[in-house]
């Protein structure tokens, strides 16, 4: 049996921020038991909620050696859907009302002890892991520490690591002489070889230096990563590790996101009737948010953090002319105070066409997923991305700017050759945008029924992790050799 071990700063069902959440919750479940043993480490927050926090049990606790003083770990554990889960228990780091917070000398400060203690909890739970597989630079210094201080431990021989970079712009970077003091590595670490870059001090640079095997959240973006618009500053040293470096996409879970069993929608549906059933449920958001009762009129969706990597700005820029068109147009999503206000605006100048909903909610959006008719996703990077996946499997056709995962999971359509699950645009570009948006209104409008073709193949494509999983431990059986 090999033994896989999760580390990662957040994981559903306990703590959520984002899609690395989603990964960390859903892979272990869908990894084969038979042959691997997958466990996961998280922070024990407190701001976890209260039902998901009952379930933990306190295993034992011990003080360790971090940023020159004693410092309290708590091992606490829980078993949810088969996998054992453990958590690093210390509130006056993982305190607070949300996950992450503002300060980010004190972030690194957090995950540089979460690092280190969940190194050393395991000789006391009694698990030696074939991989440790790490996610994002909260977890960076994992693999260095691996080949430093553990490195003299007999327990510690042989464990292999492996980095997922799901989204390169958050590095975890402060000055390498605050970051030495706290993470007691030698000064021979804080080289430009190792942990040093452009004069910081970079964990998520130190995990890809050190880590054994380097994975993404997409082919696209694992090959995008190695240029110098798209590497933050560390494409010469993904160029470098590129025969270490690869792309897995990240899936959906497709008990939760399922079109027939979805408790949020008033009319399930499925590939079968979506014809007669989908279009009851964009009557009722229609309904619901005050938008003008029409079955006919295109509904575009657009369900997002409302920041720059998103392509808003495309959007702003070509809302009015958009707005010309017969559409309705659904935002759900907070974010940077320029786009919430901006989305504001339209509802209130398109009040008939345009619903901002400057918030997030859970049941909104699955709602959003299954009654438009199409998805806005024109990122100016994406790794993966997840929401054309979910609209996908809601018979909602993308319309997504082709880079990252977005080009790797929605095919363009092509009337001549009656392929393609959605639409897509190559240029950040908002005129090449607005062209893409419009062919697609034509589709809608003037061959209905090649737009239920695509909607009949958007819901026949397959991202559900079972597809990525097997990905993941093909590469487990490669690094354990």
């Amino acid at each position: 049996m090999k033994k896989i071990l999760f580390v990662a700063s957040e994981g559903v069902p306990f703590i959520k921020t984002g899609g690395l959440a989603d990964v960390v919750g859903s892979l272990p479940k869908c990894i084969d038991r038979e042959y691997f043993d997958v466990r996961v480490i998280l922070p024990k927050y407190t701001c976890m909620k209260p039902e998901m926090r009952d379930k933990l049990t306190y295993i034992t606790h011990f003080y360790m050696d971090f940023n020159w003083k004693n410092e309290y770990v708590g091992i606490m554990t829980a078993e949810v859907e088969g996998i054992k889960y453990y958590f690093i228990d210390n509130e006056s780091y993982f305190g607070g009302f949300k996950p992450y917070g503002d300060n980010a000398l004190y972030e690194i400060e957090k995950y540089a002890y979460f690092s280190k203690a969940a190194l050393s909890i395991l000789p006391i739970i009694d698990f030696k892991p074939d991989i440790i597989h790490c996610h994002d630079w909260q977890t960076g210094l994992i693999p260095v520490y691996l080949k430093e201080r553990f490195r003299e431990g007999e327990f510690y021989q042989g464990i292999k690591s492996v980095i997922t970079i799901h989204n390169l712009k958050f590095q975890g970077r402060w000055n390498p002489r605050t970051v030495q003091s706290i993470t007691g590595l030698p000064e021979y670490y804080f080289t430009p070889d190792k942990l040093e870059s452009y004069g910081d001090a970079n964990l998520l640079k130190g995990g890809i230096v050190f880590a054994d095997a380097v994975t993404t959240v997409s082919e696209t973006y694992a090959q995008e990563i190695k240029t110098e618009f798209y590497g933050e500053g560390l494409d010469g040293l993904l160029r470098a590790r590129s025969n270490d470096l690869r792309g897995i996409l990240n899936g959906i879970d497709y008990e939760e996101f399922n079109p027939e069993t979805d408790k949020y929608i008033v009319r399930p549906y499925n590939a079968l009737n979506f014809r007669k059933e989908k279009v009851k449920n964009k009557r009722a958001l229609q309904e619901e948010l005050g938008l003008k009762k029409d079955d006919k009129k295109m509904m575009i969706g657009l369900i997002s953090r409302l920041t720059d990597q998103k392509g808003l700005d495309l959007i702003a820029y070509i809302m009015d002319e958009l707005c010309q068109d017969d559409i309705q147009f659904v935002v759900l999503g907070t974010g940077e105070e320029r786009y919430e206000n901006c989305f504001r605006h339209f509802d209130w100048k398109y009040g008939d066409k345009v619903s901002a909903n400057i918030y997030y909610s859970d049941p909104l959006s699955h709602k959003i997923y299954a009654s438009c008719d199409a998805f806005l996703m024109p990122s100016l990077f994406e790794p993966c991305g997840l929401s054309q996946l979910m609209s996908l499997r809601y018979g909602t056709v993308p319309i997504v700017r082709e880079t990252g995962g977005l080009k790797d999971t929605v095919q363009p359509y092509n009337e001549y050759a009656n392929i393609g699950t959605g639409f897509s645009f190559q240029n950040y570009n908002a005129h090449e945008m607005l062209n893409t948006i419009r062919y697609a209104e034509r589709i809608y409008y003037d061959r209905k029924r090649e737009w239920n073709k695509i909607v009949d193949r958007a819901m026949a494509a397959d991202f559900s992790w079972k597809v990525s999983a097997a990905k993941y431990q093909e590469m487990y059986d490669w690094l354990i050799g």
